[in-house]
């Protein structure tokens, strides 16, 4: 899956945490995309199965969309704690963590996990 599918799966994950109802304007809003942009999305994301679309246009993760926006939502929190951690701010933290988390290799991150756990680190999870 490509990085931009990631990102929308990751979006719908948050919103459906704030949100009883997810809806193609509520992803546009959060991540100051045009409704057509979504839209097309959205339609590829159902197309993949990663995705459902209720007929009053609401949107729920299959499994399979879930465990991707799950997998790469960890991957944001644990990054971030530990950019923090390392004195970086919040807000640039967040901003390279969701640069690094399209792109690390598992292994690699779960070795950041291991390293966290042992010698102290909060990942947020």
């Amino acid at each position: 899956m490509q990085e931009s599918g990631e990102m929308y799966l990751e979006n719908i994950l948050i919103l459906s945490k704030k949100l009883e109802n997810v809806r193609a304007i509520d992803i546009a809003d959060r991540m100051n995309f045009s409704k057509p942009s979504v839209s097309r999305a959205v339609s590829i994301l159902k197309g993949e199965k990663y995705i459902n679309v209720d007929p009053n246009g609401y949107i729920t993760l299959t499994k399979k969309g879930k465990a991707v926006a799950e997998k790469i939502y960890e991957r944001h929190i644990v990054l971030s704690s530990l950019l923090e951690s390392l004195g970086v701010s919040p807000e640039t933290a967040a901003e390279d963590a969701c640069k690094i988390e399209h792109d690390i290799s598992d292994e690699t991150f779960n070795a950041i996990k291991k390293h966290l756990k042992k010698y102290g680190g909060s990942d947020k999870k």
